[in-house]
Formats: structure tokens, C-alpha cells, sequence
């Protein structure tokens, strides 16, 4: 079994897979897909992701297949932010309806260098811009719809295409009351007017991979144009990146944000939290209305 004859055939993964004619290592570390690492005879090692009860699931199990369009949105969205010429992605090998096949990265600590060329990297993605706000297609956040309908005003847009939607989906999954979604309804949103960024949209510190000789790598996209303050804004989610002060340096050498762009933060996290509590429930309840209180 050799790479060339797996990024022909991809359709046949799942017979090899459930054939034991591949050795995988479960990846720890993914809540929504389902990762693996491949080792193929010739000692190349490959990246594999699923969706739970695909692929991985047990024999005896009906597979669940992944929400239509998400492995395809994901590849679409690595090559778009590979062609900006910034941060490197990883190599896409193969893609079908219940997987993406790709470039296997060895981890590494996050370095101070590696960290400034991640932030110079960044502001190079970002810099190479979107024909709108927005994308040609819907795309995904984790597994959630993501609507990337077009939009050319980015407070209107981010208010009916980023923030609505999952204050709906939130209530609905009782993760917020009723009165949560009428006070967070009437924030008021506003930024510098700028063009549509080359946005990664889901730029936790989580979707930063540090590999080897100080090279940073972005996985994990929910790409679409945007403003750009929202991919650095998500970068201080969860206790922040690493060296996250050489990141922010680094980026402002190249691109520089505004001066008070710091106190559009929760603003632009927003939207991510929200999401978060969609998929995990009322605990993130307060983390949302203490973003929100800020802009009323």
C-alpha cells in the first residue's frame, strides 16, 4: 500500500480500514471528527479524519454519515488559505463525502520564532483578502452550519450571519433563555471598514499546529472573508495562544491592526462562544452574556 495508489483511489479506504490493511493510531485531541494517524509500508505517515460512527465505527454499527458538504467545505477551505501564501497548511491527499486524507505534521513545542512567523504568516493569509464577507458557499463551524452568505457591510453581516444563527441554535438547545437572545439581539457592532480578510474563522490556539524547525501550520478551517480582527480576537480564546505578545508583534510588522482593536475582542469571540454553546451546553451561558455586556 502506497500513498500514489491511496490519492487515486480514496473510495477504497473504508474496505482497507475495515480490512485491517492499514495500520492507525487513534490522535487524541478532536471533539467533533473522529482522527487517525496511517502508517503505509514505506514508512510515510498520513493524517486521517472521520466522523464518528463513519468509518471507525464497529462493524455491527450503522454508519452515521458526516452532515453533508463538511469534509469538502474543510479541503475547499485549506486550499484557499494555502494559495494566500501565509501560513502553511497541510497537503490535502484525498477527500470524499466520509473522510479527508492528509499530510501528517510531527508536533512540537511552540517556539518564540515559531510564534513570530505564525503572526507574520497570518497577516500575509489575511492580506491576501476575499471577493466579499462572507463565501461562495456555506462552510461549517465544527459540525454546525456555518452561513456564508455574501454581505459587503461587515456589522450587518456579522450580526445576521454569524451572530443570529447560533443565538437561535443556542436557545433552542436551552443553553440560553429566551430574554438571553432579546439582550444579545440589540448589542451594538461595529469595527474600522476595511475589505473582506482571507479569514482561518475558527482560529482558536487549539487549531495552531506547532510542528518541527519553528514551523507553525493551520488545521481545522471554517474559512470565509471576513474582518480580520475576528481570527485574532479567537487567537485569546481559552487562555490564549503561545507567546500570543510575539504573535500580535509580529502581525502588526506587516499588516497593523488598529490601536484600540483590543476592545473588540469579546466582540468578535462572540460568535465562537455562542457556538460553543450550542455544542456543549449552558455552561457557556455566562461566558456569552459577559462578551455581549460590552457593547450595549
Amino acid at each position: 500500500m502506497d500513498l500514489p495508489f491511496l490519492r487515486a483511489n480514496p473510495h477504497l479506504l473504508p474496505t482497507f480500514l475495515a480490512h485491517q490493511r492499514l495500520r492507525t493510531t487513534p490522535v487524541a485531541g478532536g471533539s467533533i471528527s473522529v482522527a487517525e494517524r496511517i502508517a503505509l509500508d514505506d514508512g510515510t505517515h498520513l493524517f486521517l479524519k472521520t466522523w464518528p460512527g463513519g468509518l471507525s465505527a464497529a462493524p455491527t454499527a450503522a454508519p452515521a454519515p458526516a452532515p453533508p458538504g463538511l469534509f469538502a467545505a474543510e479541503a475547499q477551505g485549506l486550499r484557499w488559505l494555502g494559495e494566500a501564501g501565509g501560513v502553511a497548511v497541510p497537503e490535502l491527499y484525498a477527500q470524499t463525502d466520509e473522510l479527508l486524507l492528509m499530510q501528517w505534521v510531527d508536533h512540537a513545542e511552540p517556539t518564540a520564532t515559531a510564534a513570530e512567523r505564525f503572526g507574520a504568516g497570518l497577516a500575509r493569509t489575511h492580506r491576501a483578502g476575499a471577493p466579499a464577507f462572507g463565501g461562495q458557499e456555506d462552510g461549517f463551524l465544527a459540525g454546525l452550519p456555518l452561513d456564508n452568505t455574501p454581505g459587503d457591510d461587515w456589522p450587518t453581516w456579522y450580526r445576521e450571519r454569524r451572530i443570529l444563527p447560533y443565538l437561535r441554535l443556542a436557545v433552542d438547545a436551552g443553553a440560553l433563555d429566551p430574554a438571553d437572545a432579546t439582550y444579545l439581539e440589540s448589542i451594538h457592532i461595529e469595527a474600522p471598514t476595511e475589505p473582506p480578510a482571507r479569514l482561518h474563522g475558527d482560529l482558536w490556539p487549539g487549531n495552531i499546529l506547532w510542528g518541527p524547525s519553528d514551523t507553525p501550520w493551520l488545521i481545522d478551517p471554517a474559512a470565509h472573508g471576513g474582518h480580520r480582527e475576528t481570527d485574532l480576537a479567537t487567537l485569546c480564546l481559552f487562555g490564549g495562544a503561545p507567546h500570543l505578545p510575539r504573535i500580535i508583534a509580529a502581525y502588526n510588522e506587516i499588516h497593523p491592526l488598529a490601536p484600540d482593536w483590543r476592545s473588540r475582542i469579546p466582540l468578535h469571540q462572540l460568535h465562537l462562544l455562542l457556538a460553543h454553546a450550542v455544542l456543549f451546553g449552558r455552561t457557556y451561558r455566562t461566558a456569552v452574556l459577559e462578551a455581549a455586556a460590552n457593547y450595549h
